[in-house]
Protein backbone atom coordinates (compact mmCIF):
# COMPACT_ATOMS: atom_id res chain seq x y z
CA UNK A 1 0.00 0.00 0.00
CA UNK A 2 1.16 3.54 -0.73
CA UNK A 3 0.87 5.52 2.51
CA UNK A 4 1.66 9.14 3.38
CA UNK A 5 2.84 10.18 6.84
CA UNK A 6 2.43 13.78 7.96
CA UNK A 7 4.37 14.66 11.11
CA UNK A 8 7.56 12.81 12.05
CA UNK A 9 8.15 13.73 15.67
CA UNK A 10 9.00 11.48 18.59
CA UNK A 11 6.04 9.22 17.83
CA UNK A 12 5.49 9.79 14.11
CA UNK A 13 9.00 8.89 12.98
CA UNK A 14 9.22 5.40 14.55
CA UNK A 15 5.63 4.67 13.51
CA UNK A 16 6.50 5.59 9.91
CA UNK A 17 9.53 3.33 10.17
CA UNK A 18 7.27 0.41 11.05
CA UNK A 19 5.36 0.98 7.81
CA UNK A 20 8.62 0.62 5.88
CA UNK A 21 9.34 -2.54 7.86
CA UNK A 22 5.97 -3.85 6.68
CA UNK A 23 6.89 -3.32 3.03
CA UNK A 24 4.64 -0.34 2.31
CA UNK A 25 5.56 2.42 -0.12
CA UNK A 26 6.02 5.44 2.13
CA UNK A 27 5.77 9.16 1.38
CA UNK A 28 6.59 11.61 4.16
CA UNK A 29 6.34 15.28 5.02
CA UNK A 30 7.52 17.26 8.02
CA UNK A 31 8.48 20.92 8.31
CA UNK A 32 11.86 19.75 9.67
CA UNK A 33 14.15 18.27 7.05
CA UNK A 34 16.13 16.42 9.73
CA UNK A 35 13.00 14.58 10.84
CA UNK A 36 12.51 13.13 7.35
CA UNK A 37 16.15 12.19 6.73
CA UNK A 38 16.28 8.80 8.56
CA UNK A 39 13.24 7.63 6.57
CA UNK A 40 14.50 9.02 3.27
CA UNK A 41 17.71 7.06 3.84
CA UNK A 42 15.49 3.96 3.97
CA UNK A 43 13.96 4.79 0.57
CA UNK A 44 10.90 6.70 1.70
CA UNK A 45 9.84 9.44 -0.73
CA UNK A 46 9.67 13.10 0.27
CA UNK A 47 6.66 15.32 -0.41
CA UNK A 48 7.17 19.07 -0.66
CA UNK A 49 3.96 19.92 1.21
CA UNK A 50 0.88 18.32 2.78
CA UNK A 51 -0.88 18.96 -0.55
CA UNK A 52 1.70 16.96 -2.49
CA UNK A 53 1.37 14.16 0.05
CA UNK A 54 -2.41 14.13 -0.57
CA UNK A 55 -1.87 14.38 -4.34
CA UNK A 56 0.17 11.16 -4.17
CA UNK A 57 -1.34 8.91 -1.48
CA UNK A 58 -4.88 7.65 -0.89
CA UNK A 59 -4.17 7.00 2.80
CA UNK A 60 -2.60 9.72 4.96
CA UNK A 61 -1.56 9.16 8.59
CA UNK A 62 -1.32 12.30 10.71
CA UNK A 63 0.82 12.67 13.85
CA UNK A 64 1.04 16.33 14.88
CA UNK A 65 1.54 17.99 18.30
CA UNK A 66 -1.19 20.66 18.44
CA UNK A 67 -4.67 21.34 17.12
CA UNK A 68 -3.58 24.56 15.42
CA UNK A 69 -0.75 22.85 13.53
CA UNK A 70 -3.23 20.16 12.47
CA UNK A 71 -5.67 22.80 11.19
CA UNK A 72 -2.96 24.50 9.11
CA UNK A 73 -1.81 21.21 7.66
CA UNK A 74 -5.35 20.20 6.72
CA UNK A 75 -6.68 23.41 5.16
CA UNK A 76 -5.33 26.16 2.93
CA UNK A 77 -3.78 26.11 -0.54
CA UNK A 78 -0.98 23.71 0.49
CA UNK A 79 -3.07 21.65 2.91
CA UNK A 80 -4.12 18.02 2.69
CA UNK A 81 -7.63 18.87 1.51
CA UNK A 82 -6.18 20.64 -1.53
CA UNK A 83 -4.82 17.31 -2.76
CA UNK A 84 -6.56 15.09 -5.31
CA UNK A 85 -5.72 11.52 -4.24
CA UNK A 86 -6.45 11.33 -0.49
CA UNK A 87 -9.42 9.11 0.37
CA UNK A 88 -8.69 8.23 4.01
CA UNK A 89 -7.22 10.40 6.77
CA UNK A 90 -6.02 8.46 9.82
CA UNK A 91 -5.72 10.66 12.89
CA UNK A 92 -3.32 9.27 15.52
CA UNK A 93 -3.30 12.47 17.60
CA UNK A 94 -5.04 13.16 20.92
CA UNK A 95 -7.25 16.09 19.91
CA UNK A 96 -10.63 15.62 21.62
CA UNK A 97 -14.09 14.95 20.22
CA UNK A 98 -15.00 18.51 19.06
CA UNK A 99 -11.86 18.75 16.93
CA UNK A 100 -12.44 15.33 15.39
CA UNK A 101 -15.99 16.41 14.51
CA UNK A 102 -14.54 19.57 12.96
CA UNK A 103 -12.06 17.77 10.72
CA UNK A 104 -14.61 15.06 9.90
CA UNK A 105 -17.00 17.73 8.63
CA UNK A 106 -14.32 19.29 6.44
CA UNK A 107 -13.10 15.96 5.11
CA UNK A 108 -16.55 14.53 4.40
CA UNK A 109 -17.33 17.57 2.25
CA UNK A 110 -14.44 16.57 -0.04
CA UNK A 111 -15.13 12.82 -0.02
CA UNK A 112 -12.43 11.90 2.53
CA UNK A 113 -13.14 9.37 5.29
CA UNK A 114 -11.70 10.10 8.73
CA UNK A 115 -10.53 7.22 10.90
CA UNK A 116 -9.81 8.19 14.47
CA UNK A 117 -6.91 6.11 15.82
CA UNK A 118 -5.14 7.66 18.84
CA UNK A 119 -2.30 5.63 20.30
CA UNK A 120 -0.84 4.87 23.71
CA UNK A 121 2.51 3.47 24.78
CA UNK A 122 4.96 6.32 24.39
CA UNK A 123 8.11 6.53 22.31
CA UNK A 124 9.37 3.18 23.58
CA UNK A 125 6.16 1.51 22.41
CA UNK A 126 6.37 3.21 19.01
CA UNK A 127 9.94 1.97 18.52
CA UNK A 128 9.15 -1.54 19.71
CA UNK A 129 5.86 -1.88 17.84
CA UNK A 130 3.94 -2.46 21.07
CA UNK A 131 1.54 0.50 21.01
CA UNK A 132 -2.07 0.17 22.11
CA UNK A 133 -4.55 1.69 19.67
CA UNK A 134 -8.11 2.91 20.02
CA UNK A 135 -9.98 3.08 16.70
CA UNK A 136 -13.32 4.52 15.67
CA UNK A 137 -14.83 5.21 12.27
CA UNK A 138 -16.26 3.51 9.19
CA UNK A 139 -16.15 -0.24 9.99
CA UNK A 140 -15.19 -1.31 6.46
CA UNK A 141 -12.36 1.22 6.30
CA UNK A 142 -11.17 0.24 9.78
CA UNK A 143 -11.09 -3.40 8.67
CA UNK A 144 -9.03 -2.49 5.60
CA UNK A 145 -6.53 -0.63 7.79
CA UNK A 146 -6.06 -3.37 10.38
CA UNK A 147 -2.91 -4.85 8.73
CA UNK A 148 -1.35 -1.37 8.85
CA UNK A 149 -2.35 -0.71 12.47
CA UNK A 150 -1.01 -4.10 13.52
CA UNK A 151 2.48 -2.98 12.49
CA UNK A 152 2.36 -0.57 15.46
CA UNK A 153 1.03 -3.04 18.03
CA UNK A 154 -1.30 -5.95 18.61
CA UNK A 155 -3.67 -4.26 21.08
CA UNK A 156 -6.29 -2.62 18.87
CA UNK A 157 -9.66 -1.80 20.43
CA UNK A 158 -12.55 -0.61 18.26
CA UNK A 159 -14.37 2.10 20.21
CA UNK A 160 -17.26 2.70 17.80
CA UNK A 161 -18.42 3.45 14.27
CA UNK A 162 -18.10 7.24 14.55
CA UNK A 163 -14.82 9.17 14.70
CA UNK A 164 -14.48 10.67 18.17
CA UNK A 165 -15.31 7.63 20.29
CA UNK A 166 -11.65 6.66 20.30
CA UNK A 167 -10.78 10.13 21.58
CA UNK A 168 -12.89 9.63 24.72
CA UNK A 169 -11.14 6.33 25.32
CA UNK A 170 -7.72 7.94 24.86
CA UNK A 171 -8.48 10.95 27.06
CA UNK A 172 -9.67 8.63 29.84
CA UNK A 173 -6.36 6.77 29.61
CA UNK A 174 -4.21 9.91 29.55
CA UNK A 175 -6.09 11.50 32.44
CA UNK A 176 -5.36 8.45 34.59
CA UNK A 177 -1.72 8.54 33.48
CA UNK A 178 -1.42 12.19 34.56
CA UNK A 179 -3.11 11.51 37.90
CA UNK A 180 -0.78 8.56 38.54
CA UNK A 181 2.30 10.65 37.71
CA UNK A 182 1.38 13.50 40.05
CA UNK A 183 0.28 11.18 42.86
CA UNK A 184 3.41 9.06 42.53
CA UNK A 185 5.58 12.18 42.70
CA UNK A 186 3.96 13.15 46.00
CA UNK A 187 4.18 9.61 47.37
CA UNK A 188 7.85 9.19 46.45
CA UNK A 189 8.65 12.53 48.03
CA UNK A 190 6.98 11.46 51.25
CA UNK A 191 8.80 8.14 51.42
CA UNK A 192 12.11 9.76 50.47
CA UNK A 193 11.84 12.36 53.23
CA UNK A 194 11.13 9.53 55.67
CA UNK A 195 14.44 7.93 54.69
CA UNK A 196 13.12 5.01 52.63
CA UNK A 197 15.40 4.19 49.66
CA UNK A 198 13.75 4.82 46.30
CA UNK A 199 14.41 1.33 44.94
CA UNK A 200 12.90 -0.25 48.06
CA UNK A 201 9.81 1.96 47.77
CA UNK A 202 9.31 1.11 44.11
CA UNK A 203 9.74 -2.59 44.84
CA UNK A 204 6.87 -2.61 47.29
CA UNK A 205 4.69 -0.31 45.17
CA UNK A 206 5.13 -2.44 42.06
CA UNK A 207 4.26 -5.58 43.97
CA UNK A 208 1.39 -4.00 45.87
CA UNK A 209 -1.81 -2.07 45.29
CA UNK A 210 -0.03 1.22 44.47
CA UNK A 211 1.31 -0.09 41.17
CA UNK A 212 0.72 2.19 38.17
CA UNK A 213 2.42 3.35 34.97
CA UNK A 214 4.50 5.94 36.82
CA UNK A 215 5.84 3.45 39.37
CA UNK A 216 6.47 0.77 36.76
CA UNK A 217 7.98 2.88 33.97
CA UNK A 218 8.27 6.64 34.39
CA UNK A 219 10.09 6.62 37.71
CA UNK A 220 12.49 3.68 37.21
CA UNK A 221 13.18 4.51 33.55
CA UNK A 222 13.26 8.32 33.46
CA UNK A 223 12.99 9.97 36.88
CA UNK A 224 15.33 8.06 39.20
CA UNK A 225 18.12 7.76 36.57
CA UNK A 226 17.58 11.52 36.00
CA UNK A 227 17.45 11.06 32.23
CA UNK A 228 13.95 12.62 32.02
CA UNK A 229 13.50 11.21 28.54
CA UNK A 230 10.07 9.60 28.35
CA UNK A 231 9.47 11.47 25.10
CA UNK A 232 6.38 13.67 25.59
CA UNK A 233 6.42 17.21 26.96
CA UNK A 234 4.58 18.68 29.93
CA UNK A 235 2.80 20.95 27.44
CA UNK A 236 1.39 17.94 25.59
CA UNK A 237 0.29 16.30 28.85
CA UNK A 238 -1.33 19.58 29.86
CA UNK A 239 -3.20 19.67 26.54
CA UNK A 240 -4.53 16.16 27.12
CA UNK A 241 -5.63 16.99 30.67
CA UNK A 242 -7.43 20.12 29.45
CA UNK A 243 -9.24 18.08 26.79
CA UNK A 244 -10.19 15.37 29.28
CA UNK A 245 -11.61 17.86 31.78
CA UNK A 246 -13.59 19.62 29.06
CA UNK A 247 -15.00 16.27 27.91
CA UNK A 248 -15.95 15.26 31.46
CA UNK A 249 -17.62 18.57 32.17
CA UNK A 250 -19.60 18.34 28.92
CA UNK A 251 -20.88 14.96 30.08
CA UNK A 252 -21.73 16.32 33.54
CA UNK A 253 -18.98 14.40 35.34
CA UNK A 254 -17.34 16.05 38.39
CA UNK A 255 -13.61 16.21 37.62
CA UNK A 256 -12.29 17.12 41.08
CA UNK A 257 -9.09 15.05 41.06
CA UNK A 258 -8.38 15.95 37.45
CA UNK A 259 -8.73 19.63 38.29
CA UNK A 260 -6.12 19.25 41.05
CA UNK A 261 -3.74 17.54 38.64
CA UNK A 262 -4.23 20.37 36.16
CA UNK A 263 -3.21 22.89 38.83
CA UNK A 264 0.05 21.02 39.36
CA UNK A 265 0.76 20.99 35.63
CA UNK A 266 -0.13 24.66 35.29
CA UNK A 267 2.33 25.44 38.07
CA UNK A 268 4.99 23.62 36.06
CA UNK A 269 4.15 25.64 32.96
CA UNK A 270 4.40 28.85 35.01
CA UNK A 271 7.85 27.65 36.14
CA UNK A 272 8.90 27.60 32.47
CA UNK A 273 8.74 23.80 32.13
CA UNK A 274 6.23 23.56 29.25
CA UNK A 275 8.75 22.09 26.81
CA UNK A 276 10.39 19.80 29.36
CA UNK A 277 9.79 16.06 29.37
CA UNK A 278 6.63 15.02 31.21
CA UNK A 279 8.73 12.90 33.61
CA UNK A 280 9.94 16.21 35.09
CA UNK A 281 6.49 16.59 36.63
CA UNK A 282 8.26 14.85 39.52
CA UNK A 283 10.16 18.10 40.08
CA UNK A 284 7.19 20.44 40.15
CA UNK A 285 6.65 21.65 43.69
CA UNK A 286 8.86 18.92 45.16
CA UNK A 287 12.29 19.85 43.76
CA UNK A 288 13.64 20.84 47.19
CA UNK A 289 12.34 17.68 48.84
CA UNK A 290 12.79 14.83 46.38
CA UNK A 291 16.56 14.48 46.11
CA UNK A 292 16.52 12.05 43.19
CA UNK A 293 14.82 14.61 40.96
CA UNK A 294 17.33 17.43 41.33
Amino acid sequence: MRIGCLGLGNMGQPMAGKLLDGGHELWVYDVREEAMLPLLERQARKAASPKELADTCETIIVSLPTLEIFRRALSGPDGLLAGNAMKTLVNTCTVGVPFVREIESECTATGVTVIDAPISGGVAGAKAGTLAMMVSGNPARVSDLMPVLQLWGQTIVVAGDRPGSAQIMKLTNNMLCAVALVATSEAMTMSGKAGIPDDAMLQILNNGTGRNFATMHLFPDAVLPRTFDFGATIEILMKDVDLAIAQGEELGVPMWVSQAVRLVLKHGVFQGRAQQDMSRVAQIGWVNNFSNCI
